[in-house]
């Protein structure tokens, strides 16, 4: 009910609550977030904001300066933008870290969920191996490549972009290969797709939300995204919800390191 009444005040025009249509996406996430646990819980009996509250709290700061973290990167690419009433500086630095701070719990909730059917387990954890003779030198290998792009991505921001949803998640994954510890694609070398699968499709599935929820909304954001601006569903171009795939892996990443590995339990 929570979610709901903040989607209607969000997709509506009412005068007498125009003071507060402008900061209607932190609710709907928190409903959202409420929503998911909830489900999870009615599926298999726990959930992380009941089984781990301290962890899953935490996560809330942490995605806030995550998020305005691709905020920083986007100066240089200007891929997205918003549109809306106009803050103040520091008006816009709250207004905006609020929201920003449900991305992380929204992507695991989902996760939870996703690995909560049976059919997560059935087609993805037998799925197909994929090894690396010398994962270390591969590492390496892309440390340098992501490193150079990025070196780049000022330069030349329209071939470059896709970097700044796939770096992240390829930097910390070849740390931790060069250190020997175990890391989110670990269980590829025995066919086990299960956390890339829901690591991906979670974020997907909050996308989806995401741009509904921000199409018709007071305060919202627009895109300019090169070579694939075209046929959009809501404000996002349609080639660009590929972006999510990867920005789900890197929230799983960030968000392992908060609450430790084992975020299923």
């Amino acid at each position: 009910m929570f979610a709901i009444t903040a989607w209607i005040l969000a997709w509506t025009r009412l005068p007498w609550l125009s003071d507060f249509q402008a900061h209607t996406f932190a609710p709907l996430w928190l409903g959202y977030i409420i929503t998911i646990n909830a489900l999870t819980y009615r599926r298999s009996g726990r959930c992380m904001l009941r089984n781990r509250p301290c962890s899953f709290l935490l996560l809330f700061p942490v995605s806030a300066g995550f998020w305005w973290f691709f905020e920083y990167l986007n100066r240089f690419l200007q891929n997205w933008y918003y549109v809306g009433p106009v803050f103040g500086p520091w008006e816009y630095f709250w207004y905006a870290t609020l929201p920003f701070s449900t991305v992380l719990p929204a992507v695991m909730g989902t996760r939870d969920w996703l690995l909560s059917f049976s059919w997560a387990q059935r087609y993805f954890q037998a799925f197909f191996p994929i090894r690396f003779s010398r994962p270390q030198a591969v590492a390496w290998a892309v440390l340098l490549g992501i490193g150079a792009g990025l070196a780049g991505i000022g330069i030349w921001p329209d071939y470059l972009f896709p970097l700044i949803w796939v770096s992240p998640v390829l930097i910390i994954i070849s740390l931790q290969t060069i250190f020997r510890e175990p890391h989110l694609f670990s269980p590829l070398s025995h066919g086990d797709w299960r956390d890339v699968f829901s690591s991906a499709s979670s974020a997907l599935v909050c996308g989806l939300f995401w741009e509904m929820w921000n199409a018709h909304s007071l305060a919202k954001w627009e895109y300019n995204i090169p070579f694939v601006h075209a046929f959009e569903v809501f404000e996002m171009p349609v080639l660009g919800y590929a972006g999510y795939l990867p920005f789900g892996l890197v929230c799983v990443v960030i968000s392992q390191i908060v609450m430790g590995k084992e975020i299923n339990n």
